[in-house]
């Protein structure tokens, strides 16, 4: 009798096996995970994608209809007034008016009227009797024939309401009347004056304090490290009274405003520090010890080993901040309202939106424009630097 044995391939492998069904136990939980992350993408974009649609959208439109539809033809329901009288032919013993509704070469037109009570009495080719033997017709093209009688008499030509398909419309004038109405540029410009200062500040002040408190011998150190990890929990609003309160007494006692682009970059410096310095003393103090030592025996002092080693190494955690940074003083309106007011000439965007919201209310089209001018710039700081955002959270926060 033979016996034949199969050979053992990879397949049949007790840890191929084992390995095959731990991927099969865990691929639900993965494809869970993929859905989340799938599912919170779709919620943050969304928001940013209609609203730049919205932006773009022709105001009728808009008015009309969602950003979702916004690739699809509109119906909307206008009114335009015809040429006026002095524009009226004699034909055939009766006086008439001609033109067009549009000159949207796609406009359609579906039905029109006469009368603001029935705008769409009449289906397009369809003569309307008006008063006085007065007929309407409009084709779908847009081309309307006004006849009457009588001559047509006034300053102004007559109503005529139609209900047209329109195909969607897109362009930038939106953008050209917030940039040149409201105040919106000279807020644009006060903005990146009081955040670009209030970014780089801290960001220098910080680290310069990070490597001191990681590299640098002194007394108290670890009290000074608690006390700043203490500062991160003190609320935003408790400390703006007291201390617009005293840059009113410096400011008095010196001649000087305490409402200027100063005392906000010095407002968000403080406010900015604690996290500054946590974040930046973490990730430089887990730098190699050897390189430092390296330098200092080649003779290299504190403030060359900072320029030249420190500061090149700490760039992934320098840009997390910056990001934060930028953002937390790009959107603030608080701050910016008790340290700067709301004068014309020193007026921050966000200050200028919601100034905007009284004024504009029904206008969407202006109100989407400016929001969306608003967040150009902190998606394009973010963006630039989000690959050094992670890498410099991460080793920043452990040990």
């Amino acid at each position: 009798m033979v016996t034949v044995t199969k050979p053992l391939s990879s397949t049949d492998s007790p840890y191929q096996s084992r390995g095959l069904l731990s991927t099969l136990r865990r691929s639900p939980l993965t494809l869970l995970t993929h859905l989340s992350v799938i599912v919170i993408v779709v919620m943050w974009t969304l928001p940013t994608a209609g609203l730049l649609i919205s932006s773009l959208r022709d105001k009728e439109q808009l008015a009309v209809s969602g950003w979702w539809t916004s690739l699809s033809p509109s119906t909307q329901r206008l009114m335009v007034r015809s040429v006026p009288p002095d524009a009226q032919l004699e034909e055939g013993g009766r006086y008439v008016l001609r033109g067009k509704v549009s000159d949207d070469q796609a406009l359609q037109v579906l039905a029109f009227g006469w009368s603001s009570r029935e705008p769409a009495a009449y289906a397009v080719g369809d003569v309307a009797q008006m008063r006085k033997g007065q007929t309407l017709s409009i084709s779908s093209n847009g081309e309307y024939e006004l006849s009457s009688p009588e001559p047509f008499s006034g300053a102004r030509g007559k109503r005529l309401f139609y209900t047209a398909k329109i195909p969607p419309r897109f362009g930038l004038d939106n953008y050209r009347e917030v940039l040149t109405t409201g105040g919106i540029g000279q807020s644009f410009i006060n903005s990146l004056t009081v955040t670009i200062p209030a970014t780089v500040i801290p960001i220098l002040i910080a680290a310069f304090a990070a490597y001191a408190l990681s590299w640098m011998a002194m007394p108290g150190r670890g009290l000074l490290i608690a006390l700043i990890v203490g500062l991160l929990v003190v609320p935003l609003q408790m400390s703006l009274i007291p201390l617009l309160r005293m840059y009113n007494q410096i400011g008095s006692t010196f001649g000087v405003d305490a409402k200027s682009y100063l005392g906000i970059w010095l407002a968000h410096t403080g406010f900015g520090l604690p996290l500054a310095i946590y974040l930046l003393r973490n990730y430089i103090a887990n730098l190699p010890k050897e390189i430092i030592e390296s330098a200092r025996v080649d003779g290299a002092n504190d403030f060359e080993i900072f320029t030249r080693i420190i500061l090149p190494l700490s760039f992934p955690a320098l840009a997390s901040f910056a990001i934060f940074q930028f953002l937390w003083v790009w959107n603030d309106l608080l701050v910016a309202t008790v340290f700067l007011g709301t004068g014309e000439q020193q007026m921050v965007l966000t200050a200028r939106l919601r100034e905007m919201l009284g004024s504009y209310g029904g206008n969407w089209e202006v109100l989407t424009a400016s929001a969306f001018v608003s967040m150009a710039v902190p998606l394009l700081v973010f963006f630039s630097l989000q690959r050094y955002l992670v890498r410099g959270l991460l080793s920043g926060s452990v040990k």
